[in-house]
């Protein structure tokens, strides 16, 4: 396993002592410092650990729903990015499964940078609609599972550019390692995952959300050289065994749609070992536009609330970091 290169344990002493601290979207609006260079005057940089010495400056970008930017010195990674935001029904319990995939070009190009890597947790449509366009404009590699790659071909994606992983795999490059997690979808209240299924061969070019099936989860450790490791979550559910030993010392966690998985929260955050900081995310009404703060649904945001209270009772040393869009949030 990459290691950080940072005393994760005393990562916030200058920040925070002893008991948790809730950062609340209202509570970051006020403490943001100004906008940094790279975030093109729309996001705010707050800065909340420091690693060692020696690494790139590293910024991380909530993107909505589990997508981040993450810009290390000049390169740029992204994770499950999803800048559309189109309504299929989903938030009026209307979902509409045939609901044509579009991208809003403008708005990725303004939010998604240049990207040399996407990493995709799973291939539905909030986590995958916009990474056939960002991968073909800006030639960035994707990396994720066999459903991801059949349905990245289908799109015109060469495959040049398209890296199967299963899990367990240790990529380096360079300024960053980025550590594949097999990993699991949430679960619903009946037990079950929406739009299910793989893509093990070339199917035709997807055209609505429901040709984009889940085709198996991962999730993703990205280590900074020098710096912070940064466990992301693609979905609200994992394999105990696979994330033990991790110990990131920031953990993006999906909130669950339902209590169909057993202990989630306490149980994830034992086998990563109490992550410093502890960011929620997957809870925002993603069919609404990028404008903090977040629009949350009432059942979400209800389940929010219980989600950071289990986090406090689970890790009462962490430090709960309820985030903004596009905010850039500094680690060095």
């Amino acid at each position: 396993m990459p290691e950080s290169g940072i005393d994760r344990r005393g990562v916030l002493r200058t920040a925070t002592v002893g008991a948790a601290a809730l950062t609340s979207m209202a509570a970051l609006s006020a403490t943001a410092a100004p906008a940094t260079a790279a975030s093109n005057g729309r996001t705010r940089a707050w800065t909340v650990a420091k690693p060692t010495t020696g690494g790139a400056t590293a910024t991380f970008r909530w993107l909505g729903t589990a997508g981040w930017r993450i810009d290390i010195g000049t390169r740029t990674v992204l994770v499950d990015p999803y800048l559309s935001r189109y309504d299929t029904g989903l938030f009026a319990d209307a979902f509409d499964p045939a609901t044509k995939l579009t991208v809003a070009a403008e708005t990725v190009a303004e939010h998604a940078g240049r990207p040399e890597t996407v990493l995709v947790t799973h291939s539905h449509w909030d986590h995958f609609n916009d990474v056939p366009h960002i991968a073909t404009t800006t030639g960035a590699r994707v990396i994720g599972t066999m459903t991801t790659y059949q349905l990245g071909l289908a799109f015109g994606i060469p495959s040049g550019q398209l890296g199967v992983v299963k899990g367990g795999e240790v990529l380096d490059f360079g300024d960053y390692v980025v550590e594949v997690v097999a990993s699991l979808h949430s679960r619903n209240a009946a037990y079950s995952i929406g739009i299910p299924g793989v893509r093990l061969s070339l199917p035709p070019k997807p055209a609505t959300v429901g040709d984009l099936p889940e085709g198996d989860t991962l999730a993703y450790q990205l280590t900074v050289k020098n710096g912070p490791k940064v466990f992301f979550m693609g979905a609200s559910d994992f394999v105990e065994r696979n994330v033990t030993g991790l110990r990131p010392d920031i953990a993006m966690i999906a909130m669950a749609s339902s209590d169909a998985t057993h202990a989630y929260v306490p149980r994830l955050l034992d086998a990563l070992d109490y992550p410093e900081i502890v960011i929620p995310v997957h809870w925002d009404d993603f069919e609404t536009g990028l404008t903090n703060p977040p629009s949350v649904a009432p059942t979400d945001r209800r389940r929010l609330e219980i989600m950071i209270a289990a986090i406090r009772r689970a890790a009462p040393k962490s430090r709960i970091v309820v985030p903004e869009y596009l905010t850039g949030y500094t680690f060095a």
